[in-house]
């Protein structure tokens, strides 16, 4: 069963009409597919490799990295989850607005303004900072809370982003223990390159966390919930598992490669059997015959070296399609990849079809997915484009339809 993403109320008049801007929606020719079914399986294979050491806190900031954090959150809800991260705190009232019940981190911490939105949702940010805490308190106070505030402390262990340094450590732990608003129910930190599996410094940065920890405890603090491993770190490193995981890419179906600092060798042995949860698609808008020596796209990108066959396809970097795929990247037609050509424009892109019979208007083409015997990832489109998956699936435009499908 495929499930639109957008299901508008229905008029008085029909119960079930649709407005004309969702109709308009499910007629466009590219859409997002997100497998539920796969981020389920995901979610249960991460949970059961970690069990009963750890639990997981799935990760879904950025709109669950462009596959929809709000059903891919009740989907994960469903299949048991706990524990939910995200960036902001308007990502986790639009969480809390759509009905998950469960815990939900604020990875970035709080910022000035939204400290009301946290306690009102029940939020539990990351602090590093005696002004995170001053604010929480100052809202607590103006709301006339009567439930402590969970937060959990960051700690900069070698990342040099966000976090507490160590030296620093001892002094928020007296904050924390003097605000009566607050309860510090957790402590973190995150790896810089935990898919390096044999990397001393990560060895060192377990270690740093491990220090932050005792030195909580000597302040009187015990924190119950203890996490650092992303993805990558939940294959590579169990010391750092602590009692909680936070996966976000490995729920959508992939990891980083795994190599050695010795040997600078691939490690495939390593990768768990996650599933990619998207596709991207779209389809043929016009067919066109191109004569040898005439130039294809903007800026004579491509230049016909013989007679070829053109498919135009409505999607561009408008879309999220990366730019540096012009001239390199491929799709799936017909059962057969058909290669990119020219450069990619805003709304529009253009494809090489001449090896492939029948192609017509309105045939599907598949951007990121698979067919019957061909599959491009987001690992690829990421090789191409010199990236990571990451920016590959977090660029494919919410303006997209997801359609989930069970």
């Amino acid at each position: 069963m495929t499930e639109a993403a957008h299901n508008p109320p229905a008029t008085s008049a029909s119960p079930t009409a649709q407005s004309p801007v969702a109709r308009a929606t499910e007629a466009r020719p590219c859409w997002v597919e997100v497998s539920l079914t796969a981020l389920r399986h995901n979610f249960r294979t991460l949970h059961s490799f970690v069990r009963p050491e750890a639990i997981v806190c799935s990760v879904i900031k950025s709109d669950a990295y462009g596959h929809g954090a709000i059903r891919c959150a009740l989907a994960l809800q469903q299949e048991g989850a706990l524990w939910f991260a995200v960036n902001t705190a308007e990502e986790g009232a639009a969480l809390r607005a759509a009905g998950i019940r469960g815990r939900i981190l604020l990875l970035a911490g709080v910022w000035r303004g939204e400290e009301e939105e946290i306690v009102r949702h029940d939020l539990t940010p990351a602090v590093w900072e005696w002004q995170h805490l001053e604010l929480l308190e100052n809202a607590a106070e103006r709301l006339k809370s009567t439930r402590r505030i969970a937060v959990h402390v960051k700690v900069n262990t070698g990342m040099n982003r966000l976090g507490v340094d160590l030296p620093d450590l001892p002094q928020l732990c007296e904050g924390l223990r003097s605000a009566p608003h607050i309860l510090l129910e957790g402590i973190f930190s995150h790896f810089a390159a935990s898919e390096v599996y044999d990397q001393p410094f990560s060895d060192d940065q377990v270690q740093r966390f491990q220090e932050a920890i005792a030195l909580a405890q000597k302040a009187g603090l015990n924190p119950m919930l203890r996490h650092m491993a992303n993805s990558a770190a939940v294959v590579t490193r169990p010391q750092s598992w602590f009692n909680m995981v936070r996966p976000g890419l490995a729920l959508y179906g992939y990891f980083l490669p795994f190599t050695s600092v010795i040997s600078r060798q691939p490690d495939i042995s390593r990768d768990l059997p996650v599933q990619p949860a998207l596709s991207w698609k779209t389809r043929v808008l016009q067919v066109r015959d191109v004569a040898a020596g005439q130039q294809v796209g903007y800026s004579a990108g491509y230049v016909a070296q013989a007679a070829i066959r053109v498919a135009v396809l409505p999607v561009g970097y408008g879309d999220g399609l990366n730019r540096h795929l012009s001239n390199r990247g491929r799709v799936i037609v017909r059962n057969d990849y058909a290669a990119i050509i020219g450069n990619i424009s805003m709304n529009l892109t253009t494809i090489d079809v001449t090896g492939i019979a029948g192609v017509q208007v309105g045939d599907e083409v598949t951007i990121i997915g698979e067919s019957a015997s061909r599959k491009i990832t987001a690992w690829e489109h990421a090789s191409v484009a010199s990236t990571i998956p990451y920016d590959i699936l977090c660029n494919v435009s919410s303006r997209l339809p997801r359609k989930y499908t069970e």
